[in-house]
């Protein structure tokens, strides 16, 4: 028998076979032990993401997952897909196969500036580094700036999958509270002044000004503008991560950061994942260019160079086909997908719990009451087959323990409205229990009341040349049926009514509900 027909059976020598099946299975405690020395000091605070372990449970295909940020990508053209990779085979086939630049394709950067040139910005193809998916921008920032104990300051809560990114680099991350209007710069510049007191310079501010994830809400103008002054006067960065703006459902659109900073103190972050594909692995990061130098080394040192297969190959869409109408068509389906999400929790989830009502995006963050636990709640929600992220995934401090994020573009209508309803029967469950225990009536949940707002400011919001980011992801639980109908709504904070975009947070004071 030669080796050749010893390998036959396996494919691999007889050596490594028999090894690998001494090896256990599972890591034991000695082979922690063994390996234990080896890892660097940082390995002690990272963190998984908690979106990836959840991905991993929901896998299974009767589980209906309102877990992860997932566009619909069965409702891309099959068609398109054959045109432009058949394009890019027969017009650049070996080009696509080779490496390229760090920086990126100058095709791919053009495309870039015409995505951000529709959503009003300017960009100079130069200012650009093309990157594997928008989640490598968090990490190359990340890298570029920080070193162990550097301040991050970030909103709360905050994109869950950043998380581990800050904790790999040993970031001390501030939070900043966010409400229906963004996050509250009165608060951040009050951390700024406190943490100067403490000669403590943060190295930037991390924020998603529209259509947040995890909450849905959209930074108002207002504040954008006094966060891109307050970066002036201070010199400070600010990562403006905008992969959702072009998925609006209502409303006007609001200036980003960057076309408002002109890119002096503003470093922005693209992605096509949200608007073509996560499979292409392509987003993009914009910055001044001392920090877009230092950037680019970093990502030589990451991966050498983001794919130019995937680079090229949205060249060719961007050839073959016109990108927008594709974002139009996604736009209609999120829209009556949430809608459909909205009218669902009105009716599965029980009055003590609330939720915002997003203008865009892919998110509704749903509060409950204080004492359910939604991480404990994931594990029972696991057993009748639905899934979502819990709140306390956005936060590092332990908040979030009642709230949770709720994906609606990447289920059907059917599926959403049983995934709630199934979401909804464990927190009722929860609540009875409460209830029985305490003998009292579950209390509303604290991140503060909701009641429906004027009707004129809902729709100033929506109208053209109306205020834009108005009220946008406001919080949409009524607290009862007359108060939606004297809001001219209809009852339940139902999508059809609009009564769950009238509203926004209140606090309690003096014996009534009185407008923040």
């Amino acid at each position: 028998m030669t080796i050749d027909d010893r390998w036959a059976s396996t494919g691999e020598p007889p050596e490594v076979r028999e090894r690998r099946r001494a090896a256990p299975e599972r890591s034991t405690s000695r082979d922690l032990e063994r390996y234990a020395g080896l890892f660097a000091s940082r390995t002690r605070v990272m963190k998984s993401s908690a979106m990836r372990d959840i991905m991993a449970v929901t896998a299974r295909p009767e589980v209906i997952t309102l877990a992860g940020g997932l566009p619909d990508t069965s409702s891309f053209p099959p068609e398109t897909l054959a045109a432009a990779t058949t394009r890019l085979a027969y017009e650049s086939a070996a080009r696509a196969l080779q490496y390229g630049p760090t920086e990126g394709l100058i095709e791919a950067k053009e495309c870039i500036a015409e995505v951000m040139a529709a959503d009003g910005m300017r960009c100079d193809p130069e200012d650009v580094v093309v990157t594997t998916g928008g989640q490598q921008v968090i990490d190359l920032v990340t890298k570029t700036l920080i070193d162990p104990g550097d301040v991050v300051v970030a909103e709360a809560p905050t994109y869950p999958g950043a998380v581990p990114v800050f904790l790999s680099y040993e970031a001390d991350v501030v939070q900043v509270e966010t409400d229906s209007d963004g996050m509250r710069i009165d608060l951040l510049e009050e951390t700024l002044e406190r943490l100067e007191r403490e000669g403590r310079r943060p190295k930037f501010v991390y924020t998603i000004p529209s259509f947040q994830n995890p909450s849905g809400v959209t930074m108002s103008i207002e504040r954008r503008r006094r966060l891109v002054e307050v970066a002036h006067e201070r010199e400070l960065l600010v990562l403006e991560d905008n992969p959702y703006a072009l998925l609006r459902y209502e409303g006007s659109p609001v200036p980003t950061l960057h076309a408002l900073d002109g890119g002096v103190f503003v470093m922005y972050l693209g992605t096509f994942s949200k608007i073509l594909s996560p499979g292409l692995r392509l987003g993009w990061v914009v910055a001044p260019p001392p920090v877009l130098e230092k950037i680019n080394l970093g990502k030589q040192a990451a991966d050498l160079c983001t794919s130019t297969f995937t680079q090229l190959l949205v060249k060719a869409y961007f050839d073959e086909a016109d990108w927008r109408d594709y974002v139009d068509s996604l736009t209609e389906i999120y829209r009556s997908r949430r809608d459909t999400m909205l009218d669902a929790l009105a009716e599965s989830f029980p009055p003590e719990a609330e939720w915002t009502r997003p203008a865009g995006g892919l998110f509704i963050w749903a509060t409950l009451p204080d004492f359910i636990d939604t991480t404990d709640l994931l594990a029972r929600a696991l057993r009748d087959d639905v899934a979502f992220v819990p709140g306390e995934a956005a936060y590092l401090d332990g908040r979030g323990r009642s709230s949770m994020r709720l994906n609606f573009s990447a289920v059907d209508d059917d599926a959403i409205r049983e995934g709630v309803r199934r979401i909804g029967k464990v927190v009722a469950e929860q609540v009875a229990l409460y209830g029985t225990l305490t003998g009292r009536r579950a209390p509303a949940p604290s991140r503060g009341d909701a009641r429906p707002a004027p009707a004129d400011r809902d729709e100033a919001a929506r109208a053209p040349g109306g205020d834009p980011g108005a009220g946008e992801g406001a919080h949409a639980r009524p607290d009862s049926d007359s108060d939606a109908a004297a809001a001219g709504g209809a009852p339940g904070g139902r999508a059809d009514g609009s009564a769950g975009a009238r509203v926004f947070p209140l606090r309690r004071g003096g014996g009534r509900a009185e407008r923040r």
